[in-house]
């Protein structure tokens, strides 16, 4: 830590975790100084709508319902934060999107081949994928994110409209823009933010081509 530049360390707890691994909590303080009025963080801008008005719009605008996937992609077995957008009891009394009427949402969980999902999307004609994942050492994650884009511009039949988003505990917006996709969610994310997005951004996409 000292090395690190931290001044004043001090170690609280060290503890073994098994052969060549151990556990540290330590206290320092940096000289750093982060004026935050600095930092730019891009965010994702949309109206954010009622889950009432969601299902009276969507309906009227498309003609019919909005077909949803969400994924958790390759190795992934982390299911909590698709689960939470998806299912219908979804999160902290926010209704999930398979609780709204203009929404068919289909969660196909964890552990799902980038192949057997672009054929899902292509044989859905789905209008949006979500996909979730976690952040892994050596960005695994980076790549199979960028996997998953490159095999939908290699496919045949892909919905041109087709909304792409990612998100996970560490990904932003910023980052989902830079890999390509339309929108990233990350924590805090509640299913109407989503919910929102989606509605906002297929009535752009589709009305009037119903």
């Amino acid at each position: 830590m000292e090395k690190m530049g931290f001044a004043n360390v001090r170690v609280i707890t060290m503890e073994s975790l098994g052969t060549d691994f151990s556990f540290f909590v330590v206290y320092g303080a940096s000289p750093i100084t982060i004026d935050l009025r600095e930092i730019d963080v891009p965010k994702l801008e949309y109206p954010q709508y009622s889950f009432i008005e969601i299902n009276k719009m969507l309906p009227e605008k498309l003609g019919r319902k909005a077909i949803v996937l969400g994924a958790c992609i390759g190795s992934d077995a982390h299911t909590v934060g698709i689960d939470a957008i998806f299912n219908m009891k979804g999160y902290l009394g926010d209704y999930g999107l398979e609780r709204y009427s203009a929404f068919q949402a289909i969660n196909l969980r964890s552990q799902v081949a980038i192949d057997d999902l672009v054929k899902k999307i292509i044989d859905m004609r789905a209008d949006a994928v979500l996909i979730s994942r976690v952040v892994t050492q050596r960005d695994e994650h980076i790549s199979e994110l960028k996997n998953f884009l490159l095999a939908l511009q290699n496919a045949q039949n892909v919905p041109a409209h087709l909304i792409r988003v990612c998100g996970g505990p560490r990904i932003t917006h910023q980052e989902a823009l830079e890999l390509g996709y339309d929108a990233g969610f990350g924590p805090g994310t509640k299913p109407s933010h989503v919910a929102s997005y989606l509605a906002t951004e297929l009535v752009r996409r589709l009305d009037g081509k119903k």
